[in-house]
Formats: structure tokens, C-alpha cells, sequence
């Protein structure tokens, strides 16, 4: 029977390991630290500009509630309803085009046709801003190229609308909607299709009864995420369509600005808030869907 250690020789044993545990926590914290700096104080600080009013004689700071009734009233609510109807239509449009098109890159046996797509969809994805609306304004605008020829102008097109917000929306949501739904089409076994078929069902069958329902947390995820983009982007609206279509995007700059009213820098940081509330509810809904979805097609 081997005897037990002495406690002089134990408490070594325990130091050591918890020298060597340290390391692991110490890198986290740079972490840590970056997203406290980068996330948290602008949090806080869009938290307490969104409930505090300055008194214009005095200067004093005292906090209130009114700057959230004020983002909820008017023309911020007009803006905010706006941002979340241009998201919620362009999101499915972009979702429903996405998905045929992730679908046939999978089924393709061409390798060089889908690592050609997936990479436009990644540089697509992420392209937006000035350069995007410029580019729809030189082509579809009211003296773009397309627009010229066609004749579209005489036809009642026009880009700086609702609709044509929608349209240049789908330019980099359908590529991320590829992205988005393409691992979970890889993920569809080969053998749920063939025992389906082999049980006498069609091929539509087997997309209504197997592949939609493996595939609906993902499809409902790559949607949140694509409200979600939608829902946060300003610089293409502000620059093709200024104060045309109402969103709360713009109201938060013009406020900030004092393009239409001087002091509305607390309203714009209660609009601010509320946007981040619509995020967070967004996130919410995302990331029990992607779990299940993942527990799904790695079983």
C-alpha cells in the first residue's frame, strides 16, 4: 500500500498546476479588454445619452425617459417602421433567390464553378456603401445606361425609390444568403435523398418532407442574418436616396447633424438604442436557430 504524500510535498504539486493554468486565462484577456473598450463604453454611452436630457440655460444634465418616447413618436417611428419593412422584404427576397442558387453551386460537379461562385459571393457580400450606390446610379439611374436604352424611365422606373432600395439591397444579400445556406446544403446526406426515392417519393417530396425541414433553422437563420445587414446599413441609402425613403438609419445622422432640428443628439442616441434592441431581439431568434441546425446536420 503506497503511502500518502505529506501535505509539504502536496501544496508544491498544486502550485504548479495552477501555474501552468494561468497562461490560459491571461490570454483571454487582451480579449476581454478589446471588447470592453470597443463595445462596452459605446454601449454605455449610447445608454446614458439616450436617458439624460442638458438644459440648454444652465447646462445641468438630468436624466428622463423622454428621449425614448420621442424615438417612438412621429417621424422617428415613421423611420423606424420604414427600416424594419425595406429589411424584413429584402431579407426574404434575398433568401428566397439565395437558396436556388446555393443549391444548384452544390449540385454542381464543377469545383472550379462553385469555388468561382463562392468567392464573388464573398467579395459581393461585402460590397456596399458609395461605391454600390454609385455604380446602380450610373446603371439604373435616371440617366443611367440601362435606363437610357431601355427606355425604362418612359415605363415609371425609378431607382431612388422603396423598390429600387430593395433592388440594390439584393446585390450583396443574395451573395450572403449563398454563403450563409451553402454549409448546410453540404451538410443534407446523399443517403436521406436515395431512401427517399427508394421509397417511392419525388424529387419534390423529398425537398417538402426531408430537405426544408433539416434545412428550416438554417433558412430561418440565414434570414435573421440578412435582416439584420439590411436593417444596420446606411451609407448606400444616404448616398442614392438621402431623405426619399424614410429610415432610422438617416434620422439618427440628420439629428446627430442638426440638419433638420438643432439638440436632437440625445433623440438620435435613444434611435440608437432602439436599434440595438431590434439587434439584439434579431440575435436572439439567430442563435438558437444556427444550434439546432448544426445539432441537425453533424448528427
Amino acid at each position: 500500500m503506497t503511502a500518502a504524500l505529506p501535505r509539504a510535498d502536496v501544496a508544491p504539486v498544486a502550485s504548479q498546476k495552477r501555474r501552468r493554468r494561468a497562461p490560459g486565462w491571461l490570454a483571454v484577456l487582451p480579449l476581454l479588454v478589446f471588447t470592453a473598450v470597443a463595445f462596452g463604453l459605446p454601449a454605455l454611452a449610447i445608454v446614458n445619452g439616450a436617458f439624460s436630457a442638458d438644459d440648454a440655460t444652465t447646462g445641468a444634465t438630468t436624466y428622463t425617459g423622454a428621449n425614448m418616447t420621442a424615438s417612438l413618436q412621429g417621424p422617428y417611428l415613421t423611420a423606424l417602421l420604414g427600416s424594419v419593412k425595406l429589411s424584413a422584404i429584402s431579407a426574404a427576397l434575398g433568401a428566397l433567390l439565395g437558396l436556388p442558387l446555393a443549391q444548384a453551386v452544390v449540385g454542381s460537379r464543377s469545383r472550379r464553378l462553385r469555388e468561382a461562385v463562392l468567392t464573388a459571393s464573398g467579395v459581393l457580400a461585402n460590397f456596399g456603401g458609395v461605391p454600390l450606390a454609385f455604380a446602380f446610379v450610373a446603371t439604373l439611374g435616371n440617366a443611367g445606361v440601362l435606363t437610357v436604352h431601355l427606355g425604362l424611365k418612359g415605363a415609371g422606373w425609378d431607382l431612388y425609390s422603396f423598390w429600387g432600395l430593395v433592388l440594390v439591397y439584393l446585390y450583396f444579400l443574395i451573395p450572403l444568403m449563398v454563403l450563409t445556406i451553402t454549409p448546410a446544403l453540404d451538410g443534407l446526406r446523399a443517403q436521406w435523398r436515395e431512401a427517399a426515392l427508394n421509397n417511392g417519393a419525388t424529387g419534390v417530396q423529398y425537398w417538402r418532407h426531408v430537405a426544408l425541414p433539416v434545412l428550416a433553422p438554417s433558412l430561418l437563420g440565414g434570414l435573421v442574418l440578412l435582416f439584420g445587414s439590411a436593417f444596420a446599413a446606411y451609407a448606400t441609402a444616404a448616398a442614392m436616396v438621402g431623405s426619399a425613403v424614410p429610415l432610422v438609419t438617416l434620422q439618427i445622422a440628420d439629428a446627430l447633424s442638426g440638419n433638420v432640428l438643432v439638440g436632437q443628439e440625445n433623440v438620435a442616441l435613444a434611435l440608437s438604442l432602439d436599434m440595438v434592441l431590434v439587434a439584439g431581439l434579431v440575435m436572439a431568434v439567430y442563435l438558437p436557430l444556427q444550434r439546432r441546425s448544426a445539432r441537425w446536420l453533424d448528427a
